[in-house]
């Protein structure tokens, strides 16, 4: 039977790194209850292995990587914990807290048209990108509980088809996979069996660990470059406030911000803005007004500016230059606000949540913190950098405006697809 407490005393380090500053008795009484669940629905077992992924928070970069820029993302403490059991029937069983369970036959990795847009198809299409990079697969039961908030934009989907992959990593190919190839299979798996044309930040971001910046300059072969940056040590919180929008019937909104800067690309005969100088539109600004509309001229500038933002936060948080990161966060803010114009749906003028958010942050934090949107935008959530003397009175407000439980306080970890515990 497998011994729980020796996987604590194992894996103490890496809890610890995994959950800073969290009650560690907490953490326990998840892990435990995991534990139960697994052993509840596939028997008891002597071998478990044991890995979390975490969720992401885009820091900087709003709108940027499907244009082949610049993004700067996170790491955070709410995370995917899967208990997983080898076994070696070609069958994956996962079974994931409140959904029904997924089972898949690993030696068909056709997609599935009737399993488009659900677990089962992440699971299928990983298998499928291990296989044509070469990289081995196998059987396995695995049963999962995640505390990532759903539609939040903290990337659950991602997190979870970065956890597939991190267990196929370890059970059957050494843990020889790195993150960034584990998170291109998983944007395969989503572009190509899930039905979702999504970049490749969110998975890059789950699995990397840390700050980490990432350069779609080559869309095939992203870079990526991690920052050790100790948030938590200058005094700050990561917080999300849900604004309690919807984002239902937005598919219109989020297409046309990619579509309108690519329009705007389409006009100097490119197909991205990437390479796209802030001299060259403005001088042209007279005929893109006439041919696409004011609106996507100033989305391409907030691409322009946004993407040098990155750099410079970048170079922020190489030296610690908490001042300047603060004042970066809020000018990508109101660049959001302003020229991508995605605070909040010009189809429900009435909801502006997010526009509330930020100016209620505004006046809570000053000049000691920062606020902007948080994810793609026009509903549902802001985040903000408190500092932990305002930490109080900034929940206390939100909460009273948007409701008990709307502010989650993150924590940026060092490590994002992690073993916890490998048999």
């Amino acid at each position: 039977m497998f011994n729980r407490n020796e996987f604590f005393q194992k894996s103490q380090d890496v809890l610890t790194k995994l959950y800073h500053g969290r009650s560690m008795d907490d953490v326990k009484a998840r892990y435990n209850a995991a534990f139960d669940e697994f052993t509840s629905i596939f028997g008891e077992a002597d071998d478990l292995s044991v890995f979390s992924v975490a969720g992401r928070s885009e820091i900087c970069g709003n709108h940027t990587d499907h244009n082949h820029g610049k993004v700067l993302a996170a790491s955070i403490d709410l995370d995917i914990i899967a208990i997983v059991k080898k076994t070696d029937d070609n069958t994956i069983r996962v079974k994931s807290a409140g959904f029904p369970e997924d089972t898949v036959d690993i030696t068909k990795l056709a997609p599935v048209f009737a399993d488009t847009g659900r677990s089962s198809s992440l699971i299928r299409g990983v298998c499928d990108g291990f296989v044509k990079n070469d990289l081995q697969i196998g059987g396995f039961v695995a049963y999962t509980t995640s505390d990532i908030l759903g539609g939040s934009g903290l990337s659950s989907s991602a997190a979870f088809e970065d956890m597939v992959g991190t267990i196929l990593n370890h059970l059957y190919n050494g843990g020889k996979v790195d993150y960034i190839e584990i998170s291109k299979i998983s944007q395969y798996a989503e572009n190509v069996h899930f039905g979702k044309p999504c970049g490749l930040m969110d998975q890059v971001a789950c699995a990397a660990g840390g700050f980490v910046t990432i350069d779609f300059e080559d869309p095939k072969a992203p870079t990526a470059r991690r920052i050790d940056f100790d948030l938590s040590a200058k005094g700050y919180s990561l917080c999300i406030v849900n604004t309690g929008g919807s984002h239902a019937n937005l598919t219109d909104d989020y297409a046309a911000v990619p579509a309108e800067m690519k329009a705007v690309a389409e006009f100097f005969g490119k197909p991205v803005l990437r390479g796209i100088s802030e001299k060259t539109i403005v001088e042209n600004t007279a005929a893109l007004r006439k041919k696409l509309g004011d609106r996507a001229v100033l989305r391409a500038l907030h691409f322009i500016r946004e993407n040098g933002r990155v750099e410079r936060m970048l170079d922020a948080l190489e030296k610690e230059d908490m001042t300047t990161f603060l004042a970066i966060i809020k000018e990508s803010g109101n660049s959001s606000a302003t020229l991508l114009q995605n605070y909040f749906t010009t189809k429900a003028p009435a909801e502006q949540g997010i526009t509330l958010a930020c100016a209620i942050a505004a006046e809570i934090l000053g000049e000691k913190g920062a606020w902007r949107v948080h994810g793609g935008g026009f509903a549902g959530t802001m985040q903000a950098f408190v500092p932990t003397e305002l930490m109080k009175n900034f929940r206390d407000t939100m909460e009273t405006v948007f409701g008990t439980g709307s502010v989650t306080e993150l924590s940026v970890r060092p490590l994002g697809a992690a073993a916890v515990y490998h048999a």
